[in-house]
C-alpha cells in the first residue's frame, strides 16, 4: 500500500522544515523525510557550534510560520551592530540599527535551535508529517506522479518532491540537475569562545590575509568564531590545545575584545561557491542548499534558503487555489523566477567580497580601504548595504514581509 502526499519534502534542516511550516493549516498533504532523529532538548549549558545571523526577512517567516517565539523562548542574541576592518589598512565601516530606525540588524541563533522549533511547529500541523529516520532509495515516475520507496519498503505518492537535502543533495543528483561553482581552497574554522570584554551585542569581522574572521555575538558574552583560512591553517588550528588556538585567535582578531578567556570545541567544513542551472523539473523542486551554497562572508545562506521555502510555499499554494497541478514545470518555473536572479545576485556579491579583500596586492588594498572608509561617510549608501544585510530590499515573498510579524 503507497501514502499519498501532494508534497514530499526530503530534507528535515530548518530550510525543509520552514517549508512545511509554510504548507501548514492548508487541506494539502504534507511530509518530510529526514534521515536523522531531530533532536529538541540538550543540557542548558551546552552551546551548538553551528550558528546562523538571521534577517528580518527569516524572522518575519519564522513569526508567521508560528515557530518564531519556540526561538525567542530558547536562547538567541540579538545585534545591533556590525564593525568591519582590514587588517592590512585603515580602512573600517561601522553599522548601526538605529540609523535605519531599526532595534537591531538581525539575530544569532544556533541551528539546532531554529530546527527544533520548526519541527515541533511541524508536529502541531494536522496536514503535515515529519518521518524521522527515514531515507528514500528510489523513486519512479508513474505518470502525473511520483513514487518514492523508502529504505523500510514503504512507498510514498506524491505531486511534487521537493529537494532541501543539502549542497551534496541526492535528489538533485538522481534528477539529474546540473551544478557549476568552484572551491575557494579556504575552509571556515568554527568555535564558540568568551572573550575579556563584552561583544556589546555587536558582529565583528576582520579581513585577514587568507579569509575574514568573524566573531558573532551569542548569550552570557559567549561568541560563535567564523575564521575562514587555508585549508592548511584550519587543521592547524583544530590540531592546537586550546592555549594554543586561543591565542592564536587573540592574537588575529587584534585583541579587540581584550583576551579569549575560554575556548569550546572546534569544528571545520570547507568553502565554495555552487549553483545548480535549474530549481525546477517536472514534480521536482530544489530549495536551500540543495540550489545553492554560497561563501558565509555575509552569512547569507540560512536566510536565502528561508526564502526560498517561503517562495515555493506561495507558488504551491496559488496554484492549488486555482485548481492546477501543483507539481508541472510550468507551475514550479514560477517560483524559479522569483527566486534564481536574487540568489545569484546575493551569491556574486559574495564572491567578489571575498576576491577583493582575499588579494593582498598593493593597489588592490589602497583601493578597498579608501572604499570602506568613503563608504562608512556616506549615509545613504550605508542605508541601502544595511536594509540589504537585514532582508528588507528584495521583492520579497508575502510570509517575509514585515506587516505579518507579531
Amino acid at each position: 500500500m503507497a501514502d499519498h502526499y501532494d508534497v514530499v519534502i526530503v530534507g528535515g534542516g530548518m530550510v525543509g522544515l520552514t517549508a512545511a511550516c509554510a504548507l501548514g493549516n492548508s487541506d494539502l498533504r504534507v511530509a518530510v523525510l529526514e534521515a536523522a532523529e531531530i533532536e529538541t532538548h540538550w543540557p542548558e549549558s551546552d552551546i551548538g557550534l553551528r550558528v546562523s545571523a538571521i534577517t528580518h526577512a527569516s524572522r518575519n517567516i519564522f513569526d508567521a510560520v508560528g515557530a518564531w517565539q519556540s526561538m525567542v523562548e530558547r536562547r538567541l542574541t540579538a545585534y545591533s551592530d556590525m564593525h568591519v576592518w582590514d587588517a592590512n589598512g585603515d580602512g573600517q565601516i561601522h553599522f548601526d540599527s538605529t540609523e535605519v530606525g531599526a532595534p537591531t540588524l538581525g539575530y544569532i541563533i544556533e541551528n539546532r535551535i531554529i530546527q527544533a522549533a520548526l519541527y515541533e511547529q511541524a508536529q502541531r500541523l494536522a496536514n503535515v508529517d515529519v518521518l524521522c529516520g527515514r531515507r528514500w532509495q528510489q523513486w519512479f515516475d508513474c505518470g502525473g506522479e511520483l513514487h518514492l520507496r523508502l529504505d523500510d519498503g514503504q512507498t510514498l505518492r506524491t505531486r511534487l518532491l521537493v529537494g532541501a537535502d543539502g549542497a551534496r543533495s541526492p535528489v538533485r543528483e538522481r534528477a539529474g540537475i546540473k551544478t557549476q561553482g568552484w572551491g575557494y581552497d579556504q575552509s571556515a574554522v568554527m568555535a564558540i569562545v568568551q572573550t575579556e570584554q563584552p561583544h556589546q551585542h555587536t558582529c565583528w569581522q576582520r579581513f585577514l590575509d587568507h579569509g575574514p574572521l568573524a566573531f558573532l555575538p551569542m548569550h552570557d558574552n559567549h561568541s560563535c568564531v567564523v575564521w575562514s583560512t587555508s585549508p592548511e591553517e584550519a587543521k592547524t588550528l583544530l590540531a592546537d590545545d586550546d592555549e594554543g588556538f586561543r591565542l592564536k585567535l587573540g592574537q588575529a582578531f587584534d585583541h579587540t575584545l581584550g583576551a579569549i578567556t575560554r575556548v569550546g570545541p572546534r569544528g571545520a567544513f570547507p568553502l565554495r561557491l555552487q549553483h545548480t542551472l535549474d530549481y525546477v523539473k517536472e514534480r521536482i523542486a530544489l530549495i536551500g542548499d540543495a540550489a545553492h551554497a554560497i561563501h558565509p562572508l555575509a552569512g547569507q545562506g540560512v536566510n536565502l534558503g528561508t526564502l526560498d521555502a517561503a517562495a515555493l510555499a506561495e507558488t504551491i499554494l496559488d496554484a492549488h487555489a486555482r485548481g492546477r497541478d501543483i507539481g508541472l514545470l510550468t507551475t514550479l518555473r514560477k517560483y524559479e523566477r522569483s527566486r534564481k536572479g536574487q540568489n545569484i545576485a546575493m551569491m556574486l556579491s559574495m564572491d567578489g567580497f571575498k576576491r577583493v579583500f582575499g588579494n593582498q596586492t598593493a593597489p588592490l588594498q589602497w583601493a578597498r580601504n579608501t572604499g570602506l572608509k568613503l563608504t562608512d561617510h556616506l549615509p545613504p549608501v550605508k542605508h541601502l548595504l544595511m536594509e540589504y544585510a537585514m532582508g528588507e530590499r528584495n521583492d520579497l515573498p508575502k510570509l517575509a514581509t514585515p506587516q505579518l510579524t507579531t
